[in-house]
């Protein structure tokens, strides 16, 4: 949360997606667990929305998790997902009409996205993330539903769709309970224009989070420390905050300078 957490711009981690996104692009981005893949999109959605030329929603598919391969209750759980964020994070005239119109199971959330673009007033953008965590019928219905729509942007689809999870939707055929080894084409979901995967900090990005800390406190971080952070971490992101909280959090070292001694002593107790 930027109001009380460290942050690394979001733009910086996927500069990719603003031109992608200008473009009406449905694309793809992927990477491990603990890579701060929620942590951007939802800070990308909120930089997206203030320049106004869009109306930009990062939703969740956790919530249909448990619908497994259930279309209809996968879908209105995506869909209560979308109604809950919008209320949160967009203004009213952008928010979608209520109730959606009553669809067959196999385009619920077409026909809810449809009506959506057709009253907004700006073109709309959406970041579904942990898309994976659909299987079976319910993700193949969601990604024919956003394949179907796509010629149909921005008038009555959405413009620019975000997909984003652990994988790279080439390996959603499986999930989706087709043979992984027919794939065909480039996935269920060919409309894509890029796969993107959500890399590291780099060494730089690691300072940078590092001396918010010293703006706050401060307590400066050595960049000898700094580049033993980056060695020990690689730059992965989760391990890159444990590091530092080691240090600041859990032994709570009060000394002016982090060294790269401090930094040490806290990866052999992560170890």
């Amino acid at each position: 949360e930027p109001d009380r957490d460290y942050m690394i711009p979001a733009a910086g981690r996927l500069p990719e997606a603003p031109a992608l996104i200008d473009r009406g692009g449905y694309f793809v981005v992927h990477a491990p667990r603990q890579t701060g893949k929620t942590t951007t999109l939802r800070a990308l959605a909120r930089e997206v929305n203030t320049q106004g030329r869009y109306a930009c929603l990062y939703v969740s598919c956790k919530a249909a998790e448990p619908a497994a391969s259930d279309v209809r209750e996968a879908q209105l759980a995506i869909l209560g997902q979308i109604l809950q964020r919008a209320e949160k994070n967009l203004p009213l005239p952008l928010r979608p009409p209520q109730p959606f119109p009553e669809a067959s199971d196999l385009l619920l959330l077409s026909s809810a996205l449809r009506a959506w673009a057709l009253a907004c007033p700006l073109p709309i953008v959406l970041f579904f993330d942990e898309i994976d965590t659909l299987t079976g019928l319910a993700l193949r219905s969601v990604l024919a539903q956003l394949h179907s729509g796509f010629p149909e942007r921005p008038k009555e689809a959405p413009w620019s769709v975000l997909l984003c999870g652990l994988r790279d939707v080439r390996d959603y055929r499986e999930a989706a309970g087709k043979d992984p080894e027919r794939f065909g084409s480039a996935s269920p979901f060919n409309i894509k224009v890029k796969s993107v995967r959500l890399g590291n900090f780099s060494e730089t990005d690691v300072a940078r989070l590092y001396a918010q800390h010293q703006a706050d406190t401060g307590q400066v971080f050595e960049d000898a420390a700094i580049k033993r952070a980056y060695t020990w971490t690689c730059g992965q992101p989760w391990l890159v905050n444990a590091l530092a909280n080691e240090v600041i959090g859990e032994t709570k070292i009060s000394e002016p300078l982090i060294t790269p001694e401090h930094i040490d002593r806290a990866k052999e107790r992560l170890v």
